[in-house]
């Protein structure tokens, strides 16, 4: 009894491992060859000039307060010096703030920008490997082994989407 118990095991195991299809997909490639992404980089380049363009106002303001400060400094009183040092603190930390959370802003506002093009490439994705009996698909990275590249869906995917490759010489 235990025996059958553990060829029927086996053959379930054998029939599931056959049934099982594992493909991979290059995003990064198929993103490169996408005509939408040179939109989503001048948008990105836009925003970050407009990222750019608030940092250097900041700037601007915080070098015209300590200007006025050393220039009037000797009329201001001991209580007006502390609240005029205090401000230009806050406006230097402000700055430093804006600043550092500059290129995390841009990296969320990029990743909203190519969220389209990710669903975009998801939706075909999902219908090539539908059609062809895929189960599985990996990110083709450094971090898998080995890959066959007959089941590299990439040129699958970018045929589907309408990309015409350029043929290198």
């Amino acid at each position: 009894m235990r025996k059958i118990t553990l060829f029927i095991l086996c053959c379930g195991f054998q029939l599931h491992a056959q049934t099982s299809k594992v493909g991979t997909i290059d995003i990064d490639y198929i993103l490169s060859v996408m005509p939408e992404l040179e939109q989503v980089q001048v948008q990105v380049t836009e925003y970050a000039g407009g990222l750019e363009s608030e940092l250097q106002n900041k700037m601007k303001n915080l070098e015209q307060a300590v200007a006025t400060y050393r220039q009037n400094e000797d009329t201001y009183t001991i209580n007006q010096k502390k609240t005029k040092q205090d401000s230009l603190l806050a406006l230097e930390t402000e700055m430093k703030q804006y600043q550092q959370n500059g290129n995390q802003l841009l990296a969320l506002k990029q990743e909203e920008f190519m969220q389209p093009l990710y669903t975009k490439i998801g939706t075909v994705l999902e219908r090539v490997a539908e059609a062809d009996g895929y189960t599985q698909v990996l990110l083709r990275d450094n971090t898998v082994v080995y890959i066959d590249n007959r089941f590299d869906l990439t040129l699958q995917v970018i045929k589907e989407m309408g990309i015409e490759l350029k043929v290198e010489e």
